[in-house]
């Protein structure tokens, strides 16, 4: 089997804790210029912006040369430039680090901050803000949480060792517990393993049970349940504090399973129904989700690790504060 020749190294730093975009061109085509492949590639960008990125030799070459507008295409030839960030709404919440050596950094990330970069998330992400206060450009995630889930994600400091730390993962070997604030339903038996197929469509919001052989498995256990009703008219409702504990890693997995059990989680705008889309800049009424523990044997060094968040699920602590969106 023929091995894949590993890109270059990029010769553009980062941004902001941002990795430039790299791209390789096609090894065939009917373009006879780079730019022209920019511009079909880069379509979304906008009108001009792919000139006046090659105009002010914002595009460069493997050694860091600006590449000119009218630079022959070269099938297979790889390119780096920075897009220009969107405009972001800072996260007014702090990213707490509950752990750190050479080899890893946990953080205890808040509800709304995103992993990595995606979209309309960039430089308002965990992995942008703990390169630019860690000083460590290299430092990539080995997992991912949901913007809208807060508690704990493992980053790895040393490219080479990703790999490693990813395979606990893909393998099962990372015991992760989550803690759920949302609807106690009485006639429910718990504890119970919920088994089921779930997918996930590229450019749909939400994930969805079908029929088929079970590729994600929750746990859920009652912790406790709020010792006086909510508040408002109507029959009398109460909360409950639940324990999660994923064997699998669907998107959206316990969200999905806590809805098809008749409890979705408090806060939550995609189950059981889409409501509004939650504004970037609105950061009331977190999802009430949060991975609580991380535990494993570090692959590099042996050492057992168990990591728990402090964070706190506020609909819990003080439901009318998280009602009201204090």
């Amino acid at each position: 089997m023929r091995r894949r020749t590993p890109p270059p190294p990029s010769p553009l730093p980062q941004r902001d804790g941002v990795d430039p975009v790299r791209l390789r061109l096609p090894v065939e085509g009917p373009w006879a210029t780079v730019r022209d492949h920019l511009v079909e590639r880069l379509s979304g960008a906008g009108p001009g912006a792919v000139d006046a990125l090659l105009g002010k030799g914002g595009v460069v070459d493997a050694d860091g040369r600006p590449v000119p507008a009218d630079a022959p295409f070269r099938p297979g030839m790889f390119v780096w430039f920075h897009r220009t960030p969107p405009t972001e709404v800072p996260v007014p919440f702090p990213l707490r680090i509950a752990y750190r050596d050479e080899h890893i950094v946990v953080a205890d990330k808040p509800h709304f901050l995103a992993t990595t970069p995606r979209g309309g998330h960039v430089t308002e992400t965990a992995l942008a803000r703990l390169r630019r206060e860690l000083g460590i450009p290299s430092l990539t995630a080995a997992h991912r949480l949901d913007r809208l889930t807060a508690g704990l994600v493992l980053f790895t400091v040393r490219p080479e060792e990703r790999g490693a730390y990813q395979s606990l993962f893909r393998d099962r070997q990372v015991h992760k517990t989550y803690e759920a604030v949302a609807p106690c339903l009485p006639a429910l038996a718990l504890p119970r393993t919920v088994r089921s197929r779930i997918v996930k469509e590229r450019g749909v919001l939400t994930a969805r049970e079908v029929d088929g052989e079970a590729n994600a498995v929750s746990h859920v256990e009652l912790v406790e349940r709020a010792p006086t009703p909510l508040p408002g008219p109507g029959p009398a409702r109460r909360l409950a504090r639940y324990r999660l504990l994923p064997e699998t890693g669907q998107t959206h997995q316990l969200r999905v399973h806590m809805t098809a059990l008749g409890i979705p989680i408090l806060g939550d705008p995609l189950y059981p129904e889409v409501t509004a889309p939650v504004p970037a800049d609105d950061f009331r009424r977190p999802l009430q989700l949060l991975a609580r523990e991380l535990a494993f044997t570090d692959p590099l060094t042996g050492r057992h690790h168990r990591f728990r968040s402090t964070r706190t699920l506020t609909a819990w602590t003080s439901y009318a504060a998280w009602a009201a969106g204090q």
